[in-house]
């Protein structure tokens, strides 16, 4: 005879723990914002849909905010990588084309939704836009490093601020023009009268 006669015999499946929970819940709130946006996203919705409880969330995610912003990063983690076309010009015209196309999908306007809803919270705020699908300033420095092992570039553009230059006009036309999507021209201009222009006028100054 095996087993305890005294423990009552199990039923139904084993309580999700650790990582498997966690994958569910993200699982749960990014379908959530693909399917109400980050306006509608709740925790008694997520909870519902994971299969879980509000507390389960909380302990992972103090607030609705930080579950959204992993939830978005979980949408678009594979759409950051960086194109690697060969030349410099290239690399950053179809980066920019990309996010541009992604700023004017339902994935955009969640993430317009997140930006305006963590600003008062900058560390999910930053974490935000370093993983947003625009791929932050990892995805350009990564286009700009090879354009300096290129020889394209001089190595003193290998600066955040200055590698994500293209990305931060083009936010700046959905912000202020409240456009649903930036036209090509527009993004060609970007890249040739501002971003390049700025890259190649980062070398030593001549003596």
């Amino acid at each position: 005879m095996t087993g305890d006669p005294t423990r009552p015999a199990a039923s139904g499946p084993s309580r999700r723990r650790g990582a498997v929970l966690e994958e569910a819940i993200l699982r749960a709130a990014a379908d959530e914002l693909l399917e109400s946006g980050y306006p509608g996203l709740t925790m008694d919705r997520v909870a519902k849909r994971a299969g879980t409880n509000k507390n389960a969330i909380y302990r992972r995610w103090p607030n609705r905010a930080a579950l959204g912003v992993a939830a978005y990063r979980r949408l678009v983690t594979a759409r950051t990588q960086p194109p690697d076309t060969g030349e410099l010009r290239e690399d950053a015209l179809t980066l920019l084309r990309r996010i541009n196309c992604d700023l004017s999908s339902p994935e955009g306007e969640i993430l317009r939704s997140l930006l305006s809803s963590v600003g008062d919270e900058p560390e999910l705020l930053a974490e935000l836009q370093e993983q947003a699908g625009d791929g932050g300033s990892a995805a350009w420095l990564t286009i700009l490093e090879r354009a300096v092992a290129r020889g394209e570039a001089p190595p003193e553009a290998i600066h955040p601020r200055v590698a994500t230059a293209a990305l931060t006009l083009l936010r700046n036309e959905y912000v202020t023009r409240g456009l649903g999507s930036v036209p090509d021209s527009v993004l060609v201009e970007i890249v040739d009268e501002v971003y390049l222009p700025l890259i190649r006028g980062r070398g030593p100054a001549e003596g």
